[in-house]
């Protein structure tokens, strides 16, 4: 059974400055269909224009952190990637509690590095601003960008990815769900109406 990884959190706006294509998803559940390796071989492109020489990979669990030791392998960059989690910064905390998605794991130090952090899908943008939170407890980065496979719009912080793999236009109410098989592949689902 593949892992499962619910994407409701960060998010990046429709105007960001780089990105895949725009897909607009009919009102019915099942007339999306994304094929998330295609995606995935975008994210790597626009990772690969991001990243210098210094650049260490942050993913938010649970997507993120697969996004994030998918591409650290493909990209053959030394060290690395860390583990990010939202979790004890989420203004939603009395609501949601600790999540089972994972903890914080950096295996470098923050201070002054720079760091490009990963997600699967940026909704809101409230996963964002805690995981950035999150990262501060840790030092202060000389810089953090933001990439996605993604971004699905519907912002309420001023928050936008510098690259997205793709744009989807989603009902509020619809749910997409990353997941990685046992082979590593990454699929998507779309529920909820």
């Amino acid at each position: 059974m593949p892992e499962a990884m619910s994407a409701a959190g960060p998010s990046q706006g429709a105007n960001a400055p780089s990105g895949g294509s725009e897909v607009r998803a009919a009102t019915s559940v099942g007339a999306l269909i994304l094929n998330a390796e295609a995606l995935y071989l975008e994210l790597l492109r626009g990772v690969r224009g991001l990243c210098g020489p210094d650049t260490r990979l942050v993913g938010i669990t649970s997507g993120g952190a697969w996004l994030a030791e998918r591409l650290q392998k493909d990209l053959r960059l030394a060290g690395s990637h860390g583990t990010i989690s939202s979790a004890l910064h989420r203004d939603d905390f009395a609501q949601r509690g600790l999540a089972s998605g994972g903890q914080t794991k950096l295996p470098f130090a923050v201070q002054g590095a720079h760091i490009l952090v990963l997600d699967d899908v940026l909704f809101t943008g409230r996963t964002i601003r805690a995981v950035t939170n999150e990262l501060f407890d840790y030092g202060r980065p000389a810089s953090v960008k933001l990439a996605v496979l993604v971004d699905r719009g519907a912002r309420e912080l001023p928050i936008q990815a510098d690259f997205a793999a793709a744009r989807v236009t989603l009902q509020p109410t619809q749910l997409l769900a990353l997941a990685r098989g046992f082979d590593g592949r990454f699929s998507f689902d779309v529920k909820g109406a």
